[in-house]
This record gives structure tokens, sequence and C-alpha cells, in this order.
């Protein structure tokens, strides 16, 4: 009789599995406060981490970061262990990672495109969890065309932001990751996400809890409309593909320059870094003003673009 029930039990209980690779350990944060209130007697919750072969080091030294530069742009993945002890069929995946670049980090790319995620991800539905700065819209379509090309269908997506907006961590984040240091300093913000909305997080796996339950994720529709989900500041999405143009031509120059961490790069990595200085002080103030004066005749393609960029769950 017991081995009937705890069949039975077995036979209905939903399965959801995390993948995510977080480098800082800020998104493991976000990963954990999503699902904390996920699983229960019901829902299985598999957590499994993306381990690079050599792993990428926190903080970044400075030419480091730099070298992983053109790889990233040009998504090419790195080395990865095969993730182990999987469930053969789950009824949720939930991708969760961050941003190098404009694109998806490079072992999340070499994990999309191993055999095991065309496997794993097969005609499943999948939520997507991004946790950077707010210019995340065109490493989410990379993401797109990567599930796309695994069979498995996009349902969900949740996007977190750092709370110095675009401006402020254009000097935060890169302090962050070359130094560690976090905090707040001058008139500039602290790094990262909130606390609060990193606690607040949980929101979204409490909603899949029920949704699951009913088997709302068999639907061609999004489980987490109405939770603030998504928030695309439109206005910077020009931007974005301004600064997308701009990284492939110098990935392409970077990349000639040599094999990564060779002298020949380096130079090359110098000069594109004094670059991006001048770019920062002179033009990218102009170019917000410009952008400020035009965006006003262009309300109407602005929210045209909102709108689809924040799909599938929107705001």
């Amino acid at each position: 009789m017991y081995n009937l029930l705890s069949t039975k039990i077995e036979r209905y209980m939903k399965k959801v599995l995390v993948v995510y690779y977080s480098q800082s350990g800020q998104l493991k944060r976000v990963v954990d406060s999503f699902i904390s209130k996920l699983g229960d007697d019901e829902i299985q919750v598999d957590m499994r981490a993306i381990r690079p072969k050599t792993p990428y080091p926190f903080p970044w030294p400075f030419y480091q970061f730099f070298d992983e530069f053109p790889e990233s742009v040009f998504m090419d993945g790195c080395e990865i262990d095969e993730l182990e002890n999987l469930e053969d069929d789950y009824d949720l995946i939930i991708l969760g990672y961050t941003v190098w670049y404009m694109a998806p980090s490079i072992p999340i790319t070499a994990f999309m495109q191993s055999p095991q995620a065309k496997r794993i991800f097969k005609d499943k539905p999948v939520v997507t969890l991004v946790a950077c700065r707010d210019m995340w819209v065109l490493a989410q379509e990379k993401i797109k065309d990567m599930l796309k090309d695994v069979d498995a269908r996009l349902i969900d997506h949740v996007a977190l932001t750092d709370q110095g907006g675009s401006v402020f961590s254009l000097v935060t984040l890169p302090r962050y990751l070359l130094s560690g240091k976090k905090n707040s300093f001058a008139f500039f913000p602290p790094a990262g996400i909130l606390e609060s909305d990193i606690s607040n997080a949980s929101r979204f796996g409490e909603r899949l809890n029920t949704k699951l339950k009913a088997d709302a994720q068999n639907k061609d529709e999004a489980m987490l409309k109405g939770l603030g989900a998504v928030n695309v500041e439109a206005k910077l999405i020009a931007t974005e593909k301004i600064a997308n143009r701009s990284f492939r031509i110098w990935s392409k120059l970077i990349k000639l320059s040599g094999k990564k961490y060779t002298f020949g790069r380096k130079i090359t990595i110098t000069i594109y870094v004094t670059f991006l200085l001048a770019l920062i002080v002179t033009v990218i103030p102009i170019n917000i003003l410009a952008r400020k004066l035009l965006n006003r005749f262009q309300k109407e393609k602005l929210k045209t673009m909102q709108d689809f960029y924040e799909l599938p769950s929107g705001r």
C-alpha cells in the first residue's frame, strides 16, 4: 500500500530545473530568492550551476576582463563540465544568466550550445531570469535565438537591473567587477541590484508554484504577468544597438591582434579602453541629450518597441 501511494505521489510531482552561472555570486542570490517559494511537497526543484573547466575570477584582473570581450561578443563558448544527476523529464526550466558585453555570459553561451542543452531543453517551457545593468535587451534576443535552436519554448522572462541606472552604472559596475568594491562613494550609489529587489524576487517563484499546480506551463501564455517582471527602458534600445555595432568592430580588431592573453591583444585593448573612456566623457553625454530631444517625437515608436521587448511577461 505504501509503495503504491509513494508511486502515485511521485507521478504527480512537478519537476523544475534551475540552470544558472553566477561569477560574482549576485545572480546566485537572485536565483535563491526567486525559487524560495517555488518548491514544496508537490514541486521538486533541482538547481544546477554551470561550471567552466577554467573558472573565471572575481574580481577580474584588468586585462583578463577585457580579454573576454571578443569571445563574449561573438558568442564563443568555453569548456564547461556537464551537468550531473538530472531527471529525464522536467515540467519547467528556469535559465538564469548575466550579460557580458551585450551578450549572455560565455559559460551560459557554452551550455546553450552543448548537446546536453539540446537534449534537456527540447520541447520544454522556459523562464529566463537576467540580473545585470538595464541594458539587457539584445542579450535576451540572443537567448531567444539559442532557445529556438534547442527547440525550447520561452514562456516568461524576468529582468532585475542595477540600482545605478544606465549612467551611474557606467562607473559603479566596472569598479565592482575589477575591484570587488560594491559600496557607494562620492555621489555614486552602490553597485548591483537593490537588496529589496533581490528579496522581492520570491514573488515570481510563488506565482510559478500556483501556476504549475494548475498545469499552466503547458499553455502558450505567460505565467508572470502583472508582477513587474520586466521594465524596458525603450530610450536605451537605440543606444544598445549602437554599442553592439561598436563592440563587434573592436572585437574583430582585438581578435586580429592575437590569441588570448598575448602582448598584441594587450596593446589593442589599451587603445580600446582609452577610446572607451574618451567616449564616456564626450560622445555619450551628447548622445543622451540628443536622444532626449528625439524621443519627444518618437513616443509611439518607443512604446511599440517597449511592448515588444517586454514580451512575454510584461510589467
